[in-house]
């Protein structure tokens, strides 16, 4: 694995092409040294030795004998670190700090082990699509407007440091290092990314924003979701912030005071821009545009914008106007996987090209069995465990996988939850999309809806929404088994008062749009009741906001769960607490 040199001025984007170029021309040589680096530096580990690899480095041997596992299979081994087990249980160096995954897919974070060879694989990432983007949207000397925020840091038992995957590379000096590199640092103090109070963080990433707006050459967050977020809250203190650049005054809503030192730094009085920013918003129709409004010399808008995070594209285009949204790069809690190295592909078409140095990787085929007839045969993972899984460089294009990896963090042959389709090749290293999470389905009898497919049915629906003037702010699912037969329920918060028969008339387009075989021939016998669609008062999903952030999750690491489980039990009773209407489909054709 590549050891990331200390970032200085002198940081070129040709030089880290050149070096992906090199390292994605044989990616399969690269695979076998990356898997013999980490055997090398871990077998000696409890949990290597265990399956009896007996200094063996090669593929062969560490698929025969380690077993695939999933993030269950290895809590025990977590938690002794985690509790202060210092012997080298799954790695032989020490684990310092513990990341907090955002607990939103099964309703509490997952603890997964980080150290120096993660942060340099994110290092890498980022490099590696800021080069490829700064090639097709150079950026000069400026700022970026980055919502970005740090939860708090806990000891656990053992005394490590453990946080969410952002805040543990948000504080790390290599991160803000490579920031400055990129010539893109955060318009934000420091002690507002930090802060305790995201609500107080959020408005003051605004004031930031607009006390150099002639600066701002990006505007960014972790996930599109915030960046929406973050001007549907302008859209209600846009005036407030004009008073404050006005006045040379923060706002008394700011009461940390380590914040409001920070800020009080950087604002002063400024009527002229106060009143240009005024006369900008009156002037702007239903808001559409308000970025590059604001910001004239703003390049791009980037965050992840894939999976769970296409429902907020319609919105963050709006606001957008014509500025080009950059999907970022895709890993997870556990990991990074691949660089977005084709900056202008839209964001519904996005590719990762899979770094092959920062980890090795394994792909199962994806077998998905339509003609199951039986409850009990359905693969809830959609996945056959008889599926030899393929080598990086063995997938085709066209086909759908499982990802598994083993990384330098201790984890081996990881079953990451994630189906991806191999849409090409750089070089010798795969391009993927991500498709879906394998364990967020809907699913009763012998249908299978992901949440691509939950998406499809909600924006058919939304249009009817739209004609109206109203639009879904956010949504949600579940599966009501109290009933028989069960039945899906669609959970919608939105932007206004929408009519009765315009509901009824949403909830029939709702069901009639999972176009799943499964699901249509189920409905049409009655093995699957009526979908319910229960309308949500008016920041349902920001009390959901509020309980993650209340966890410790960073607001930024955020995803709404589009799927409720039943071990989501605050969530459930969120939702259940704020229910102002419900409806049944009818009859299904």
């Amino acid at each position: 694995m590549r050891m990331l040199e200390k970032m200085d001025k002198n940081f070129d984007p040709e030089d880290i092409i050149e070096e992906f170029e090199m390292l994605t021309k044989d990616a399969e040589k690269i695979q076998r040294e990356t898997l013999q680096k980490i055997l090398e530096e871990n077998g000696r580990t409890e949990y290597l030795q265990k399956w009896g690899l007996n200094g063996r480095t090669d593929p062969e041997s560490f698929k025969a004998c380690v077993p695939l596992v999933t993030h269950k299979d290895l809590e025990t081994y977590i938690h002794r670190i985690a509790d202060g087990d210092a012997s080298p249980i799954l790695t032989e160096k020490p684990i310092t700090t513990i990341s907090l995954s955002s607990g939103t897919t099964q309703g509490k974070p997952k603890f997964v082990p980080f150290n120096d060879e993660l942060m340099d694989s994110t290092m890498q990432i980022f490099e590696t699509s800021f080069a490829f983007r700064n090639r097709e949207f150079p950026i000069g000397n400026g700022k970026a407007l980055q919502f970005i925020y740090s939860s708090k840091q806990f000891k656990t038992k053992g005394g490590l440091a453990a946080g969410t995957a952002t805040t543990n590379v948000y504080r790390n000096l290599q991160y803000k290092n490579t920031m400055k590199a990129m010539q893109s640092p955060c318009c934000s103090p420091d002690e507002v990314i930090f802060g305790p109070d995201f609500h107080q963080s959020l408005y003051c990433h605004l004031l930031s924003g607009l006390i150099y707006w002639d600066e701002v050459q990006v505007v960014s967050s972790t996930f599109a979701h915030s960046i929406v977020h973050s001007f549907r809250t302008f859209e209600q203190v846009w005036e407030e912030l004009c008073t404050d650049i006005r006045e040379g005054v923060l706002s008394s809503r700011i009461t940390v005071p380590s914040i409001r030192t920070a800020m009080s730094k950087l604002l002063k009085p400024n009527p002229e821009l106060a009143d240009m920013i005024y006369k900008k918003c009156l002037g702007l129709s239903n808001w559409y545009g308000l970025i590059p409004e604001l910001f004239p010399k703003a390049k791009y808008v980037y965050g992840i914008m894939t999976g769970s995070m296409e429902p907020y594209l319609k919105k963050l285009r709006h606001y957008a106007g014509e500025l080009p949204l950059l999907s970022a790069d895709y890993g997870s809690s556990e990991g990074w996987i691949g660089a977005n190295v084709n900056p202008k592909l839209p964001p519904e078409q996005v590719t990762f090209a899979v770094l092959p140095n920062i980890g090795y990787f394994e792909f199962i085929p994806l077998r998905e069995n339509v003609e199951v007839q039986k409850p009990d045969e359905i693969e809830s993972s959609l996945l056959s465990m008889e599926a030899k899984p393929l080598g990086l460089t063995e997938v085709k294009i066209g086909e759908e996988y499982e990802i598994i990896f083993t990384n330098f963090a201790g984890l081996y042959r990881y079953r990451l939850g994630d189906v991806v389709k191999v849409v090409g090749f750089h070089n010798s290293t795969p391009e993927l999309q991500f498709v879906c999470r394998s364990n967020l389905l809907l699913t009763i009898n012998i249908d299978k809806n992901t949440e691509k497919d939950l998406q499809l049915s909600v924006e058919a629906a939304a249009k009817l929404l739209a004609e109206e003037k109203l639009e879904v702010v956010d949504f949600t699912s579940l599966v009501d088994l109290s009933t028989d037969p069960g039945h899906y329920v669609i959970f919608w918060e939105v932007s206004g008062e929408a009519g009765e028969d315009l509901l009824k008339e949403c909830c029939n387009c709702l069901d009639q749009s999972f176009v799943d075989a499964g699901y249509m021939s189920s409905r049409k016998v009655n093995t699957i009741g009526a979908l319910e669609l229960r309308v949500l008062r008016r920041g349902t999903f920001q009390k959901i906001l509020d309980h993650y952030v209340g966890q410790g999750s960073a607001v930024s690491q955020f995803k709404t769960p589009r799927c409720v489980g039943p071990s989501n039990n605050i969530v459930l009773q969120i939702l259940g607490s704020n229910v102002v209407e419900n409806y049944f489909s009818t009859a299904f054709n």
